[in-house]
């Protein structure tokens, strides 16, 4: 009897009935075990523009009897609502927050709800004459750049901080003539899904261990649910993506690290750019997940950093761009107007020798540093929180740039 209902909603969904009246909701359906209590629907929290919120509608008196009923019930208000969908004209569905959008470290796809970042989210849109000049005095920057290969390294701060943003602004890049490819990470969004899971993180002298466990959900979180909602976002954008993985034709090279404990931790030993050029060249903009896989096809993760590096240098890029938390390197980082603009190679020496660059950044300038041996011209390490900072710092000049340029001795 359950098939024949199925069967009967397919076809009305086909022809487009019914077309009675439902409220506006979306319905999820769970069957449970053989002798359990019935289902019921399970209002998502999503609604419509312009459509009032209105409470989930009563199963009706036979829902009590079994499974079959009730999923005619749910079935037939679904039809309804599709059918109401289409009359909108495919009207934008939203989704309104709920308890679970605040859990962990996700990837939240929606401008912040506070903060100087969310200020800027809000700010009204610049008039015409003022986008024109932006435009216009961008010019020379945009003309040194037009067709120009740009790899930009996404992840940590700039990912969790409004990270729509982020991916309009490499979309621009592409629509102004631009050929960005962006290789991302994705930490929160990993730690978020290991705690759903009950992987409890493991350590070896500071550094995190990747078991097989791990792997599993490294690999499904960077290359599936990251990854393509990047592209999704971009698509959206106008701009269209390819999304891939470091794995796919052999793009990322890779074996374990030396430290066995750290598990399926590996470095990148070389870069197959055939499918990168590939994409570009038609136009695309490739999304890299930095996962890879060694001789024998075992899934590894590999630092995001040090994998756009790669990337940038194989590639032969005119310009790669590190997004981090910081707004650069900074003389004093008490001060932020201590900002170091520009420094080539040789001065970077000299600021690790006098101990103004230590610590965590020691391994980010050394990606720049990597990029620029392989020929990249320059590096910049910028802030991802700050709103458009990768526009500023590549469109801009002088006192006008944002971030940290490295540049290769001549």
């Amino acid at each position: 009897q359950a098939r024949l209902q199925q069967r009967a909603v397919i076809h009305a969904f086909r022809s487009g009935r019914p077309r009675a009246s439902s409220p506006s909701m979306d319905i999820a359906f769970v069957v449970p075990p053989t002798g359990s209590a019935p289902f019921q629907p399970v209002d998502r929290g999503y609604s419509f523009r312009g459509a009032a919120p209105q409470a989930p509608p009563a199963l009706p008196a036979s829902a009590s009897t079994g499974h079959a009923a009730p999923f005619a019930a749910g079935a037939a208000a679904f039809v309804a609502l599709t059918a109401r969908r289409r009359r909108a004209g495919g009207a934008r569905c939203r989704r309104s927050a709920t308890a679970a959008d605040a859990t962990g470290g996700e990837i939240k796809f929606a401008p912040p709800a506070g903060g100087a970042a969310a200020e800027a989210e809000r700010l009204p849109p610049l008039a015409l004459d003022v986008r024109a000049r932006g435009l216009a005095e961008s010019l020379p920057g945009l003309a040194r750049l037009l067709g120009r290969t740009v790899v930009v390294k996404y992840g940590g701060a700039a990912m969790v901080s409004s990270p729509e943003r982020t991916i309009r602004d490499v979309a621009t890049l592409r629509a102004l003539g631009l050929r960005p490819v962006l290789v991302h990470g994705g930490g929160p969004e990993i730690n978020s899904w290991l705690a759903k899971v009950g992987i409890k993180p493991q350590f070896s002298s500071g550094l995190r261990v990747t078991d097989a466990a791990t792997m599993e959900v490294v690999s499904m979180v960077l290359m599936g649910k990251v990854n393509k909602r990047i592209v999704a976002t971009m698509v959206a954008a106008g701009v269209h993506a390819v999304g891939l993985g470091g794995v796919d034709a052999g793009l990322l090279k890779a074996e374990r690290v030396k430290n066995e404990a750290l598990g399926f931790v590996g470095e990148v030993t070389g870069v197959d750019t055939s499918v990168l050029r590939a994409v570009l060249d038609a136009g695309l903009v490739p999304i890299v997940a930095t996962c890879a896989a060694d001789a024998e096809g075992n899934l590894l993760n590999i630092n995001a950093d040090t994998a756009a590096a790669a990337v940038a240098g194989a590639l032969g890029a005119d310009e790669f761009i590190l997004m981090t938390d910081v707004p650069g390197l900074l003389r004093d980082v008490k001060d932020p107007e201590s900002l170091i603009r520009e420094v080539d190679e040789d001065g970077i020496s000299k600021l690790i020798a006098e101990g103004v660059i230590s610590g965590g950044m020691i391994p980010k300038v050394e990606c720049c540093l990597t990029a620029l041996r392989a020929g990249v011209p320059a590096a910049h390490i910028i802030d991802g929180r700050r709103p458009h900072s990768l526009l500023e710092e590549l469109l801009g000049f002088g006192e006008a740039k944002q971030g940290t340029t490295i540049l290769r001795k001549a």
